[in-house]
């Protein structure tokens, strides 16, 4: 039996028919942005927010995501999927982001194009990726007319609730993709600060298939990175605009708190943070969608970018809400929390920096300006 099409693919193919080619990417950008969230506001609200929190998987949020059709955005259409843009696709990220969804949808679409890049089909189900921990290697051995994958790895995001997930693993010195099973591995809880799953998987199980890769570990970590980027970037501009709201709704001495100077001025901060934020989470989905994770400086420039964006514009979001941003009761700490512990993973701004810093000083002053144009 063929499953049915998501319900918004007709209204794609009936808008990019009857569109000139240089409307379609703004088309379908916003059609993905206006189905993701009609999704994610039925589906994702405080209360699944804080069951998530208190450990339980949201199973109907998850397949309202699947249903929609939005977890395949970055497959192609031979693989499954629907043939949109990546950077095009990486819009369902940054809306997730917004609405603090407490769903691995991020990990889903970086497994998938992992997977279909190596012509490896796709398991169903919420997926993961690992190893996410630089340094951790996990082992791929013949077995009969299968594989087998053995080792450990650490801060697995969501190991304990995905289906299946794709490793990167070592076959005799080469890289190979396999994708493994929940069965063949056991896992050990562990969290974030914004409490998501991220747990440590001692797996030693017969994969679903494997093959030869391009992808090695830095790739890889640079495509999370590019995912975490366009996460805090949604998340940013969610905080941003609750904390504006806020300023105007919140009266002090007789007048809204936004018409106090010293709280004007933060917000300009904030804004800006955030709009630089968006520009940095621009710049590495373009250079992702361009070289498939390969060309990493503008992609560690703007992890780097969106981190510190992070760190700034959630001090200030809690400066201005003063203690209510704390409480459980109040959306914003879902947020936070969620740039607190974004911006570490896949590589912290410091770690990037270093990284930069260190390629253009191997570059030589005669080769710096060419090196910022050709990132």
């Amino acid at each position: 039996m063929i499953a049915p099409e998501p319900y918004w693919r007709p209204a794609w193919k009936k808008t990019i028919a009857a569109m000139p080619e240089t409307e379609n990417t703004e088309s379908i950008r916003t059609m993905l942005r206006e189905t993701a969230e009609r999704v994610f506001q039925e589906q994702c609200g405080t209360a699944v927010q804080r069951e998530a929190d208190a450990g339980t998987w949201p199973a109907a949020a998850w397949s309202a995501v699947a249903e929609a059709g939005l977890h395949r955005a970055l497959l192609p259409e031979e693989a499954g999927g629907y043939g949109v843009a990546v950077t095009d696709a990486l819009t369902i990220v940054r809306v997730a982001a917004e609405y603090a969804v407490p769903l691995p949808l991020a990990e889903t679409m970086l497994a998938h194009w992992v997977l279909s890049g190596a012509g490896l089909a796709i398991p169903e189900g919420p997926l993961t990726i690992a190893p996410v921990v630089g340094g951790e290697t996990l082992r791929l051995t013949s077995e009969g007319a299968g594989w087998r994958v053995t080792g450990e790895v650490s801060r697995v995001p969501w190991g304990r609730d995905v289906e299946a997930a794709a490793v990167l693993v070592d076959k005799d010195g080469e890289a190979w993709i396999a994708a493994v099973p929940r069965a063949a591995w056991t896992s050990e809880p562990e969290q974030n600060v914004a409490r998501e799953p991220r747990d440590r998987l001692r797996i030693d199980g017969l994969a679903l298939g494997a093959a030869p890769t391009s992808v090695v570990w830095d790739t890889l970590k640079a495509a999370g990175a590019m995912m975490r980027s366009q996460q805090i970037a949604g998340a940013l501009t969610a905080a941003t605009a609750m904390t504006t709201q806020y300023a105007q709704d919140r009266v002090q001495f007789g007048r809204p708190i936004g018409k106090f100077q010293a709280i004007q001025q933060s917000l300009a901060v904030l804004a800006g943070q955030t709009a630089a934020a968006l520009a940095a989470a621009d710049l590495a989905a373009e250079a992702f969608a361009e070289s498939g994770g390969k060309r990493w400086l503008p992609i560690a420039a703007g992890k780097a970018r969106t981190g510190e964006a992070a760190g700034i514009g959630a001090g200030i979001a809690h400066q201005v809400h003063g203690a209510i941003g704390f409480t459980l009761e109040y959306q914003l700490q879902f947020l936070t929390r969620r740039l607190w512990s974004w911006r570490d993973e896949f590589g912290n701004e410091a770690g990037w920096n270093r990284l930069v810093g260190r390629h253009m000083a191997a570059a030589g002053g005669d080769r710096l300006w060419a090196e910022i144009v050709a990132a």
